[in-house]
């Protein structure tokens, strides 16, 4: 699962899950089959974080939630307070304070029939909130996963917009077999132009010679976790770049991470084959996961 293998955790059997403001036990909790982000994958998704009773960058998750609905005309009925609200209540339902990871989902509702057009709509927009404890593997942060550069790649935002965190996730999906048929565990995407861009459930990153590199972020998803770690590089005189750049350049890197919300940073072990960083975890990336375990904990403390 690379990234995202967790520890497996039987209280997840029976959690309670939020849908329209009402609480369902995991094994009741059922959508329409035909509510729109069944039927078409219209709709659109966060992922955060519960660390310590802190919901971890809550309001960048909120703004980039919106910014997608504002995408995609989608008008979210619940104002950002009430969302929070719902979500602390279900937190508290399933009495829960850390290592959780909580899935929102609001999907444009139901359909009178299967068609696509998003103004035919019987119904107010849908709104899941899944929790779970869910705590990341942490052999995979220091010994990392492997890397493989696909032939899927982000397309332009006239074909579907890649910097929303839509449900409809195909191009991810065919990345991710695309991948797992490569032999690894993470996709290397590039952009229209030939530049890298993302990987297909991760934001790319490498090293060369002391500096940071990442893409330019114009096909990929607006990343939480990848802004922070450009954020600290920037507060620790630490070299970060987001550029157009190469697979041919990667070969060459360093080190090589990817960032994400489970998992935070992960080093990649092993490029198209090829070891990388002698096969464990750099100085860079061990430097970075230190600065932003340190960025949690005073968000948490903040809080």
């Amino acid at each position: 699962m690379g990234t995202h293998e967790y520890i497996q955790d039987q209280r997840n059997d029976n959690v309670w899950i939020s849908i329209n403001k009402e609480l369902f036990m995991r094994p009741d909790a059922k959508i329409s089959v035909l509510d729109a982000g069944f039927l078409l994958g219209d709709g659109i998704w966060e992922a955060f974080r519960l660390h310590e009773g802190i919901l971890v960058f809550i309001n960048d998750h909120l703004n980039r939630l919106f910014h997608g609905a504002e995408n995609i005309s989608l008008e979210i009925p619940y104002s950002r307070e009430e969302i929070i609200s719902e979500i602390k209540k279900v937190i508290e339902m399933n009495k829960m304070y850390n290592d959780v990871h909580i899935r929102l989902i609001i999907t444009r509702g139901l359909k009178p029939t299967p068609y696509q057009a998003p103004w035919v709509i019987s119904s107010p927009p849908t709104m899941v909130i899944i929790p779970e404890y869910k705590k990341a593997n942490i052999e995979r942060s220091k010994n990392g996963i492997s890397l493989v550069k696909v032939d899927i790649i982000r397309g332009p935002k006239n074909a579907q917009d890649p910097r929303i965190n839509s449900l409809s996730k195909h191009n991810c999906i065919a990345a991710c077999i695309d991948a797992r048929n490569k032999g690894g565990e993470e996709g290397l995407m590039l952009d229209p132009n030939g530049n890298v861009s993302t990987c297909n459930s991760t934001h790319f990153f490498m090293v060369k010679n002391g500096e940071v590199w990442t893409s330019n972020g114009d096909f990929c998803l607006n990343g939480i976790t990848r802004q922070k770690i450009i954020d600290i590089c920037h507060s620790n005189n630490i070299s970060c770049l987001e550029k157009n750049f190469t697979a041919d350049e990667v070969k060459d890197a360093d080190e090589l991470f990817v960032t994400g919300t489970f998992a935070g940073l992960t080093p990649v072990n092993k490029y198209n084959g090829k070891i990388v960083s002698n096969g464990s975890r750099g100085p860079i990336v061990k430097k970075l996961q230190e600065l932003y375990v340190q960025m949690i904990e005073d968000e948490c403390n903040g809080q």
